[in-house]
């Protein structure tokens, strides 16, 4: 078979993801506190970008600075130069016009003569301390062999968050170099640390080593931890009750007492810091109307260098290398600047389609929560359901209801009895609603909260009702179970 060249004219669409849509299309999908760091990131890069002011607010800054020019009364008659006089800058004592704005306050402004003697910043600042820092500190002031003392760091080194030790005390001397038996007096050692219940290896250690501070090694509760541990998990108290020949009473007080012990020692020296979360959108009441206005508090208002446009007007004054690097930058600005905008216009789009669709939920709350979906909204406001996504993904709305993820509004319906659909979000809330009211000595089963839903005209399946309680976290009702 003869292989030849030819020529072949083809017509054929293809899209083409130029770097100004993907950056567009990244930017959409950012949360807010994202977007920040990635504007800040482009203002540090990007010599074109700068930072700037409204110019209304500009303008009433003047106003109150009394800046603003003022015209001379007469134009034809010259004002006199004003000169900076250079002879009464050397009156001036700094070193008290600046202690007039330390950091200190009241009579202790003047406490540091020299500046010296002043304490730096660092040193003001404050560190949480950690759970292996509490550890360490508590080594530090024991007096142990140097042996010892490497063993306990090791093992305070090989905590978890809450304090547990996975590793083996022969793992750990075989890494250090160190005898087991070292290991073990050290690990002895660590266990007589604050908090109680620090460095065992499984639950039942743990809070049987609390008993043991508390001097209840020998009681009740430790009985039931050491040899009924399962059956105090299942709540089977009258079948420990009966095998250890004891009241059901008494069985439950001592039930009541493990569960006031710790669990996780070290919980309390290693909890995350609380993350707030900035609305990227505000809805309003004003009147029988909802208005929505965009939050632009913390995102900076970026514009274009001013002298590096007039550099870009006037190229005469520019080599060819130093224009062209200046016209990157600008149109990386320029796109970023438009990208910001139609970020900004899209999620105020979506937000007023949703708060046409839910308005009954704006004015009754999460109970008329209506179903709906994203192609919805992308029908009402004209995108694409892959764009709607993208906007509602991490983005929050501080409404009268409260504040919620633009995600939440959109959720699947289920059929009521009279042949109306209400959203599977307000069915969790319901079912919230009946678990907080039920008795903890007896609380409902998942076929119980089927028929108090139907009551509700709600008609729902047990393994719906089994799957959203498994969402919101509540547990079956053998777990909600309270004998006490």
């Amino acid at each position: 078979m003869a292989l030849d060249l030819r020529l072949q004219v083809k017509l054929s669409q293809q899209l083409v993801m130029t770097p100004q849509l993907q950056q567009a299309i990244k930017l959409l999908q950012l949360s807010r506190m994202e977007l920040v760091d990635v504007v800040t990131q482009e203002l540090a890069e990007n010599p074109l970008l700068e930072e700037g002011t409204d110019p209304k607010d500009e303008r009433e800054e003047q106003a109150v600075s009394g800046e603003e020019e003022v015209a001379p009364a007469n134009e034809n008659q010259p004002g006199e130069e004003v000169k900076a006089e250079a002879e009464g800058m050397s009156d001036i004592d700094w070193q008290t016009y600046l202690e007039g704005y330390s950091l200190s306050s009241g009579d202790s402004r003047d406490a540091y003569e020299d500046q010296e003697e002043r304490p730096s910043y660092e040193s003001l600042l404050t560190k949480q301390t950690s759970l292996i820092d509490h550890l360490m500190w508590q080594l530090s002031l024991s007096s142990i062999e140097n042996d010892k003392r490497l063993a306990a760091a090791e093992i305070i080194g090989n905590l978890d968050d809450v304090g547990y030790l996975h590793a083996s005390l022969e793992e750990l001397a075989s890494s250090s170099q160190l005898p087991v038996e070292v290991f073990e007096e050290a690990l002895n050692l660590v266990r007589k640390f604050d908090p109680p219940g620090i460095a065992c290896y499984n639950l039942q250690e743990c809070l049987l080593l609390q008993l043991e501070r508390l001097d209840l090694s020998e009681s009740l509760a430790a009985t039931i931890l050491r040899d009924f541990i399962s059956e105090l998990e299942g709540r089977k108290y009258p079948v420990i009750a009966k095998a250890l020949k004891v009241s059901v009473d008494e069985v439950l007080a001592a039930a009541k007492l493990i569960s006031e012990l710790d669990p996780r020692p070290g919980r309390a020296y290693n909890e995350e810091d609380v993350h707030y979360i900035s609305p990227d959108i505000f809805v309003h009441k004003v009147g029988d109307e909802y208005v929505v206005t965009q939050n632009d508090e913390g995102l900076p208002n970026l514009r274009i260098n001013s002298f590096y446009r007039s550099a870009l007007t006037d190229s005469s004054s520019v080599d060819k290398k130093a224009g062209e690097y200046i016209q990157d930058k600008m149109r990386s600005a320029v796109w970023l600047i438009k990208s910001i905008h139609q970020r900004q216009r899209t999620i105020y789009k979506v937000t007023k389609s949703i708060v046409k669709f839910q308005r009954a939920f704006f004015d009754h709350g999460i109970e008329h929560l209506k179903p709906l979906v994203l192609r919805d909204v992308a029908e009402d406001i004209e995108m694409h359901e892959s764009t709607v996504s993208r906007v509602t993904t991490n983005k929050y709305v501080q409404t009268p209801q409260g504040l919620f993820e633009l995600k939440f509004f959109f959720n699947s319906g289920i059929n009521t009895a009279d042949g109306d659909s209400v959203a599977s979000e307000s069915v969790k809330n319901r079912i919230k609603e009946i678990v907080a009211t039920e008795d903890p000595k007896k609380p409902y089963s998942d076929q119980k909260i089927v028929a108090l839903l139907k009551e509700q005209e709600i008609n729902i399946a047990r393994r719906t009702v089994t799957k959203y309680r498994e969402m919101l976290g509540i547990g079956s009702s053998t777990e909600r179970k309270r004998l006490f």
